[in-house]
């Protein structure tokens, strides 16, 4: 442990998950079999080695919002897993291309203070304004956007804000780069957003190869079964009539001895053209055992009993399985066979949706993605030889599908935005869109977007002791044409943004939880609309320190003004609303009284860790465990709703479904959650899951009309009694908790229980049920 300046303890990084990462890429390297796994792998252990090394000669603090030493905090840093900074910043390394090619043209050292130096020439500044003006250039890390800030800003006359934005970026002229790469378009409009571009489905369906199963059950019944029949009524030739399949009670004459000798011929041939199905070389199989047959008899060769034996029941046994060659049933099943074999591969229409996407910006979404998912048209039947009219299958819609370039909702409704963490990842090309709104001058509002985008792929730090993560507003060249914002603006736009993407989540996920990247999305939207709209984050369990920041209980506040006064959650989750609420107002009186800021709100750690006291009392308490430190993170997310009260009572979301609508759908999501715990041999994750869709049914329910949760209950019963019995056990309690709180008792009376996600025990939702239907 080491002290700050005020004596707080700091808590450190332990190298520990570093190491274990490291072994992990190192082996991964040795093994795999793939050569991109083991390429990928080698990277990782690189950049673990740079970890290991930084936090062992002390170049590295591992916790801190400023790792690497030297670097402000302003600088992107190269970040693995689990937070972890490498030491490298993500705008250093060698010279990209396009930055080579400016040098030569420019006929300068290729290094980067050079390059620094030429782009603040006349002949620099010119060719940064021509990017300025068609915004074909693409941002791909935060830095990248500094230089052009410097000449929008020397055009628009601010020098003295140019000057001083040069001075804080020229101690690291030689190691990052400050201008972005040229794009061959500008950057797409603000209305739309997509999940993948074009590019992305182009490389999904470009990686697919000719199934070797399917192929081979084509050739079989394409080839060598019709090949079969051949051979098949070739010997019933040599059966006399009325003797049934019984062959060779004929001698074969000459000319049956030429034909089998063309069949001999045909059969090399395909075996040399068809080498995808074996079956015709296994000496078991009864198409080897005819064609070994006819070779001994065409070479004049007398059959002995044994492989008589076999040929014979090898016929009998086709005759019987198939019928005889030329019957109505075997012609009907060949035809029928011919047809499937006949079906084009996904390979081959592969090939042809990529013909399709070709032409298309591949750096974009699709506007319409129906056209490139036609069915085979006549004049592509004629260019390809693929059957017109052959669909395009499932599995090679979805990629192009995910490339839809569509407003979120639309995304949503067709379901390329199958869960919250994919919505997080969408949204932040919308917030950009958004708080660049506040810029009034084109060009400045182009790179403000086209920056935040950059911004959001910024990997988060592992952070203790209460740092928190860079803000845009920090980065020098956002300062500097901070004034240039149009804040009544951008406050109006933030907030109908904020306000229909929160609607958007909470409808489209009601039985989850907003993870923590689409929270800081909406986080920006709230500080740019000024609501007072505090927005949590889900907490880490295994780096938690017991404390919370003062927004936890201001949130914790709002909840208390939306469910106080006896609502179904605060009776459920048996909470005192009201003295949470005095709670709030007497910590931010004595707030107001100091001189510096509190980091915390020890009172509402304080509560948390109370009630998480209380809600183990059935179960063994490990204090300062994970699990402990997870009972408590949950009582903060219980007291304060997980946002859901914040979205809801000061941004002013109102689902269109109906809360009704929206607690039916969170049940469901508890149940299909419920259902993966039955046989799971770690089952604790989805255990908390379901108990966090739990929570979110229950604040939907308590926003109903009391005919609505009277209705909704009732059907909670019924529903329940159509899931799989091991369901109907597991949740029993907790749906017996929730009947006894509406008839106005406890939820944990007799046989009832308070569903949460975290326990100090044993779970009693992990015990295997026996049902009891």
């Amino acid at each position: 442990m080491n002290h700050d300046a005020d004596q707080q303890h700091l808590v450190e990084a332990n190298p520990g998950y570093a190491s274990g990462q490291l072994a992990k890429a190192l082996r991964t390297a040795h093994t795999h079999r793939d050569p991109d796994t083991r390429h990928r792998a080698r990277e990782k252990s690189r950049a673990w080695r740079a970890v290991l090394a930084g936090m062992a000669n002390g170049l590295l603090a591992i916790g801190s919002r400023t790792p690497v030493a030297g670097l402000p905090a302003w600088v992107t840093p190269e970040v693995v897993r689990g937070g972890f900074a490498t030491g490298t910043p993500a705008a250093g390394g060698p010279l990209h291309p396009y930055e080579t090619e400016v040098a030569r043209q420019a006929g300068i050292p290729e290094d980067r203070r050079a390059l620094f130096a030429y782009w603040l020439s006349e002949d620099g500044l010119s060719r940064l304004y021509d990017l300025l003006d068609s915004g074909r250039y693409e941002v791909t890390v935060p830095e990248e956007a500094a230089l052009l800030t410097v000449a929008w800003l020397a055009r628009a006359g601010e020098t003295d804000a140019a000057l001083e934005l040069v001075e804080e970026l020229a101690p690291f002229a030689d190691r990052l780069r400050f201008t972005p790469p040229p794009a061959d378009r500008p950057a797409p409009g603000a209305d739309a957003v997509h999940r993948r571009t074009v590019d992305d489905a182009w490389h999904d369906l470009d990686r697919r190869r000719p199934s070797r199963a399917v192929e081979t059950q084509r050739e079989a019944l394409a080839v060598w079964q019709p090949f079969g029949d051949e051979l098949l009524a070739h010997w019933l030739e040599t059966a006399e009539d009325g003797q049934g399949p019984t062959v060779l009670t004929r001698t074969p004459d000459d000319a049956w001895h030429e034909r089998g000798a063309a069949l001999l011929r045909r059969y090399r041939d395909l075996a040399r053209r068809h080498t995808y199905c074996t079956k015709h070389l296994n000496p078991k199989q009864n198409l080897a055992i005819l064609r070994g047959a006819l070779e001994e008899t065409v070479a004049g060769r007398p059959l002995d009993a044994r492989r008589l034996g076999l040929l014979r029941h090898a016929v009998t046994s086709m005759v019987r399985r198939r019928g005889l060659p030329g019957s109505p049933e075997l012609t009907a099943l060949r035809r029928e066979q011919a047809a499937q074999a006949a079906l084009p591969s996904h390979h081959a229409l592969a090939q042809l949706v990529l013909r399709r996407l070709s032409g298309l910006p591949q750096e974009e979404g699709v506007a319409e993605v129906e056209p490139l998912l036609t069915p085979v048209s006549e004049e592509e039947a004629r260019e390809t030889g693929l059957p017109a009219g052959a669909a395009i299958p499932r599995a090679l819609r979805r990629p192009v599908e995910a490339a839809l370039s569509a407003p979120l909702g639309t995304l949503v409704e067709r379901g390329v935005v199958p869960s919250a963490e994919v919505l997080a990842e969408l949204v932040p090309q919308l917030v950009a869109a958004t708080t660049a709104q506040a810029y009034t001058e084109e060009s400045l509002r182009t790179l403000a977007a086209a920056h935040y985008r950059a911004f959001r792929n910024r990997r988060s730090l592992l952070l203790l002791n209460l740092e928190r993560q860079v803000r845009v507003e920090e980065l020098p060249w956002v300062r500097a044409v901070a004034g240039r914002r149009s804040d009544t603006e951008a406050g109006e736009v933030s907030a109908l943004a904020l306000r229909q993407l929160g609607e958007l989540a909470v409808q489209a996920f009601p039985g989850t939880i907003l993870p923590n990247p689409l929270v800081r999305e909406l986080s920006v939207l709230a500080r740019e609309a000024d609501l007072g709209a505090p927005l949590v984050e889900e907490l880490a369990a295994d780096i938690f320190m017991g404390t919370f920041t003062p927004k936890f209980l201001t949130a914790a506040r709002i909840a208390a003004e939306l469910l106080g006064g006896g609502s179904l959650y605060e009776r459920y989750y048996a909470i005192d609303y009201g003295a949470v609420r005095n709670l709030a107002i007497s910590e931010a009186g004595e707030a107001q009284t100091r001189t510096v800021r509190p980091r915390t709100s020890p009172a509402f750690a304080k509560l948390c860790a109370e009630r998480a006291r209380a809600s183990s009392s059935r179960t063994r308490r490990e204090s300062g465990s994970v699990a402990a430190n997870g009972t408590v993170i949950e009582q903060a997310q219980i007291l304060t709703t997980h946002n859901l009260a914040t979205l809801v009572h000061r941004v002013g979301i109102a689902p269109a479904t109906g809360w009704e609508d929206l607690a039916r759908r969170g049940f469901d999501t508890v149940c299909r959650l419920t259902a993966r715990v039955h046989g799971n041999p770690r089952p604790l994750a989805t255990i908390k899951d379901a108990a966090y869709a739990w929570r979110q049914t229950l604040f939907h329910l308590s926003l109903c009309t009391p005919q609505e949760q009277e209705r909704t209950l009732a059907w909670l019963s019924e529903e329940i009694d159509r899931r799989p019995g091991h369901v109907a056990t597991r949740l029993a309690p907790a749906l017996t908790g929730l009947r006894q709180v509406a008839e106005g008792g406890s939820a944990e009376e007799g046989e009832g229980r308070r569903l949460l996600g975290w326990s100090t025990g044993g779970h009693w939702m992990r015990a295997e049920p026996t049902p009891t239907r």
